[in-house]
């Protein structure tokens, strides 16, 4: 459904630098919540998107690799509010 190598590079990108360059797009981090994570808006294909880094605070599995110190980066589709993807360490996996 989505291009896998455009999630890693937002997700890399996104933990690593201040923006995220993706072929037109100059995206600028931004960081937000309380946890000051961060999080920037793109669009593939026509459709937005966010990738979020995860809350290590969270219970959930992503919440325990990202206190482990992996990089887990969500990605949420903006119209429905709905997570597309993960990426954790570059690795992509979408959700069905």
């Amino acid at each position: 459904m989505f291009e896998e190598k455009v999630l890693r590079s937002v997700a890399m990108q996104l933990m690593n630098g201040e923006e995220v360059v993706l072929d037109d797009q100059k995206l600028t981090v931004k960081r937000v919540g309380s946890g000051r994570l961060r999080q920037v808006q793109f669009e593939v294909n026509g459709r937005k998107f966010e990738a979020i880094e995860q809350n290590r605070m969270k219970p959930s599995r992503w919440g325990k690799l990202a206190r482990e110190k992996h990089q887990v980066v969500q990605f949420r589709d903006v119209v429905t509010h709905k997570y597309v993807a993960v990426a954790v360490d570059g690795e992509v996996t979408e959700y069905l």
